[in-house]
């Protein structure tokens, strides 16, 4: 018995000595832990709980599958950050078949033994930080069906290698930083349905003939690439392809009738290139076409009637090209269209009855035109619409009343065309109706009290019309509105006092009417109000003394009325203040000091034409930013010695006052023209012609002693200053070519600047270039005061042609002018006759399309509204509200910057006349209007600069949306 015991217990002993494994983990296991041991202090490691180290294998594993035979096959983590590289631990899983590990954060390189996993079938390393090259040895993953490597940080080429993977269908490289051109082996893989490289603006060169050997594929995009050349013919043999888009490239060309073979082709999507030529009719055989946007190209002759034959077409987008001709009759067989989207062409003829057969039309974008005759009362059978534009054609007659049967319409833009007769009363009764946009035509009547009914509206501008009557009370009931414009029109009667009900309103410009009574004492509640103007109207009483309340004040305009009494003290409380305009009215008394502690007044300050008295206030010489400034026509008296501190001044008129003494013996003051000072005979021009007070005796010893040490000094400055600016001089000289040795610099602040030239241009060097675009190079400059800005050095002038000089600084000026919270600011320009610089604030995040192709910070939606509400804000105040009105007419993700809390700044407004277009490439660097501008010696004068360009904000918000959608890889 003992003996059998031994025996048992023996045996026992042996087992487990001999099979020590047999309850332990597997080494498959082991390396998981390994990987996962190396972010076990992050928060993520709580995600791995299930991964138990005292199992035999790690097949019960969150994220793990094993094969029958214990071993794994499938490992898919997605959506959890791995704050880790690559996991090399995984390298060694020879079964391994699925490796996803998606929007992870990994960092570091893909490693070139990811060849080593032979038998991996799904590769999904998508939307990582992964940066380095593209291992050749993906190569060798023969059976390799799906890799997906987008939204990381990868650069270099695409290897030719991946023509090994034979089995590859699905290929997805999209969002990363590759270069170089498509490889030619792309076209070995014959199985490849799906290839998307888009948002790679490295990668260039032409679309490779040989991919027309992926005779099943579903999917090509190339989307915001540099793709140059033509769209190959050869497309035409992919009788399966679904979707192809290549848009925001550098395609040329016309579009290759062969694309007509594509029968299956559902979404066309070649906006933002240089295509040229008309419209193929082939497209005619694209049965199955849902989605042809083609805007933004240089496409010529008229819309092909041959589209009326796809039937199936949700969305056309032909706007920003040169189309001609009329809209064919054909297109009434297109009844699933809910977009139609022709703005800016030469399109001419009426607006067809047809469209109202389109009854999902949400969309329909016609201005820009040349559309002529009446507005068919057949629109309002679109019980979808939700947006109408017609504005900038020939359409004349009157507004249906039928555009009210359209319950859903959100958005209605008819200005600047030739339409008369009243606005229809039932059109305010739309509840949906945020955008009533009717300026200049010849509308008449009076706005009806039903106005009162649309409470949804945001923005309501009637201006330069002829309607007449008093603005109705019930547009108090607007609770919502933030633009109200009724200038330029024959309203009479008092501001209605409920106006102040209107708490959201941003704008109110009523000039140029006839109203009369006060300023009501109710806009104090209107606490958001940027722009108030008042202009020439036959308004009289005072300026209320609680209009200091609008502390968001940026522009004031009150001028040519009949306002009396004081200028309020309580003015100065408006900080935000940049144009103060109150010329031309009764106002009495002194200048108030506090208006010179508007520090913010940099546009314009116009008290002219008034009977004001008493001297000009000291607190004037906070005024630093001050570009122009008017008391002229007043009876003010003392010195203009406190003006001399104006270093920013571009204009002066002082002339019919009383001002006595000198000039400021400043370079502005000998060079303005002596009209600025004219009609103050006290006034000394000349200080050596001027008697001077007191006794005329000659100067004793002592005098002249004096005289001769102050002498002394100043020529021992003079020197001391001469040498210092001679060194710094030479210094410069050395970083300038021959040709800008001899030019002397014009430089233009307009912000008071504590550097200068040299200090600006000594630092243009090639390791501080942060940017180059068809304009010229941006340099990141740090100033001697640790100040960091950024300088656009402009490209030069071609043939050695020198600029007019005056004609690029008057330019530049009006663009110093613009401030608004999502506008880059211009500081200043500098100019030598050859070299152009421009000198903004520096943005610290760079533009939107480094953030969103070079994932330098992580955008979410969040962020991505953000910036999108910041650059629509901003470009709606240069195209409606800024003055002068600017059209950008360049929108991309280049020029919109991203501050440190995902505030957008608009970037290069205004630039299209300061640059040469022809320098640029891109299709929208085509000036297609007149660009003009008067010198600001009054403020009317503002009212001269306009640009006619190729975009509108309206165009924007949809093209916006869809540049979001194609950074969400929706079309890339």
């Amino acid at each position: 018995m003992m003996s059998s015991n031994a025996i048992t217990i023996f045996l026992l002993f042996l087992n487990i000595s001999l099979f020590p494994a047999i309850s332990a983990l597997n080494q498959e296991g082991h390396s998981l832990l390994s990987w996962l041991s190396t972010f076990n202090s992050s928060s993520s490691y709580t995600f791995f709980s299930s991964w138990d180290p005292s199992h035999q294998n790690p097949c019960k594993w969150k994220y793990v599958k094993c094969s029958r035979n214990g071993f794994v096959t499938d490992i898919t983590i997605t959506s959890i950050k791995l704050p880790t590289g690559f996991p090399t631990q995984l390298l060694s899983f020879n079964h391994l078949v699925t490796l996803v590990l998606s929007h992870g954060n990994l960092t570091g390189e893909i490693p070139p033994s990811i060849g080593n996993l032979s038998s991996l079938i799904t590769l999904d390393l998508s939307f990582n930080a992964l940066s380095g090259k593209i291992p050749v040895e993906i190569g060798k993953l023969s059976q390799l069906q799906s890799l997906s490597l987008d939204s990381n940080l990868l650069h270099g080429e695409i290897p030719g290698e991946i023509g090994n993977c034979s089995a590859l269908r699905q290929l997805e490289l999209f969002d990363n930083q590759l270069s170089g051109k498509l490889p030619a082996e792309i076209g070995q893989l014959l199985a490849l349905e799906i290839f998307r490289a888009g948002g790679n603006p490295g990668i260039h060169g032409e679309i490779p003939m040989q991919i027309s050997n992926c005779k099943v594929l579903l999917y090509l995009g190339l989307a915001d690439t540099g793709i140059s050349g033509q769209i190959p013919s050869s497309i035409g043999q992919m009788k399966y392809l679904k979707t192809l888009s290549v848009y925001t490239a550098n395609l040329t060309g016309n579009i290759p009738p062969e694309i007509g073979n594509c029968s299956a082709l559902e979404d066309l999507f070649l906006y933002e290139n240089q295509l040229s030529d008309n419209i193929p009719d082939e497209l005619a055989s694209l049965q199955n076409l849902k989605r042809l946007l083609l805007w933004q190209n240089n496409l010529t002759g008229s819309i092909p009637a041959a589209l009326g034959n796809c039937s199936v077409l949700k969305i056309i987008d032909l706007s920003m090209n040169s189309l001609t001709g009329g809209v064919p009759v054909s297109l009434v067989t297109i009844v699933a269209l809910e977009e139609l989207l022709l703005s800016y062409n030469y399109i001419s003829g009426e607006i067809p009855a047809f469209v109202g057969n389109f009854s999902a039309l949400k969309q329909l974008e016609l201005d820009n035109n040349k559309f002529s005759g009446e507005i068919p009362a057949a629109i309002g059978q679109l019980k979808e619409l939700s947006l109408f534009y017609a504005w900038q054609n020939q359409l004349h007659g009157s507004i249906p009343s039928e555009l009210a049967n359209c319950e859903k319409l959100q958005a209605l833009d008819l200005s600047h065309n030739i339409l008369n007769g009243s606005v229809p009363h039932s059109l305010f009764h739309l509840n949906n109706l945020t955008q009533l946009l009717l300026l200049s035509n010849g509308l008449s009547g009076e706005i009806p009290s039903d106005i009162g009914n649309c409470i949804g509206l945001i923005r309501l501008r009637l201006g330069s019309n002829n309607f007449t009557g008093q603005i109705p009370p019930e547009i108090g009931f607007l609770h919502n509105l933030s633009f109200l414009e009724l200038s330029d029109n024959h309203f009479i009667g008092e501001i209605p006092l409920e106006i102040g009900n209107c708490t959201q309103l941003e704008m109110v410009d009523l000039h140029g009417n006839r109203l009369q009574g006060i300023i009501p004492r109710t806009l104090e509640f209107l606490v958001n109000l940027n722009v108030l103007d008042l202009s020439m109207n036959s308004i009289s009483g005072t300026i209320p003394e609680n209009l200091g309340k609008l502390t968001s004040l940026n522009k004031l305009v009150i001028s040519e009325n009949y306002i009396t009494g004081l200028i309020p003290k309580s003015l100065g409380l408006c900080r935000d203040l940049q144009l103060l305009d109150m010329s031309r009215n009764r106002l009495s008394g002194s200048i108030p000091g506090q208006i010179g502690h508007l520090q913010g007044l940099d546009i314009l300050l116009n008290l002219s034409r008034n009977y004001l008295t008493g001297p000009i206030p000291d607190s004037f010489a906070n005024l630093s930013k001050l570009a122009n400034l008017d008391l002229s026509h007043n009876k003010l008296t003392g010195t203009l010695t406190v003006l001399g501190s104006l270093d920013n001044l571009v204009s002066l008129d002082v002339s019919y006052n009383k001002f006595s003494g000198f000039l400021p013996d400043t370079k502005f003051f000998h060079d303005i023209p002596a009209i600025a000072y004219a009609g103050n005979p006290e006034l000394c021009i000349n200080r050596n012609k001027c008697p001077l007070s007191g006794n005329r005796h000659v100067k004793n010893t002592r005098h002249l002693v004096m005289c001769t040490l102050l002498s002394l000094t100043v020529t021992l400055l003079v020197v001391l200053v001469g040498l210092l600016l001679f060194t710094r001089i030479r210094r410069a000289a050395f970083a300038r070519n021959n040709e800008e040795n001899i030019l002397e610099w014009d430089f233009t602040p307009f912000q008071k600047l504590n550097f200068s030239v040299n200090d600006i241009v000594t630092r243009l060097s090639d390791s501080n270039v942060i940017g180059k675009g068809c304009s010229g190079i941006v340099y990141r400059v740090e100033t001697p005061l640790k100040q960091v800005i950024a300088v656009k050095k402009l490209w030069p002038v071609k043939n050695g042609e020198f600029p007019e000089r005056d004609w690029f600084s008057a330019e530049v000026r009006t663009l110093g002018s613009i401030r608004h919270k999502n506008i880059v600011r211009l500081l200043g320009c500098c100019n030598n006759g050859k070299t152009r610089l421009l000198l903004f604030d520096y943005i610290s995040n760079g533009s939107l399309a480094g953030l969103l192709h070079e994932k330098k910070l992580f955008l979410d939606w969040d962020a991505r509204y953000k910036i999108i509400l910041g650059a629509a804000h901003g470009l709606a105040y240069l195209h409606h509200d800024c003055t002068p009105p600017i059209v950008h007419r360049d929108i991309k993700a280049n020029n919109i910057l991203v501050g440190p809390q995902f505030e957008a700044f608009l970037a290069d407004f205004g630039l299209a006349k300061l640059v040469d277009a022809a320098e640029c490439s891109i299709a929208s660097n085509t000036i297609a209007g007149s660009y003009g501008y008067i010198a600001p010696g009054k403020y009317k004068h503002f009212s001269t600069f306009k640009i006619q360009l190729n975009t509108t904000f309206t165009n924007f918000k949809f093209k916006i949306f869809k540049i979001v959608k194609s950074q969400n890889t929706t079309y890339l």
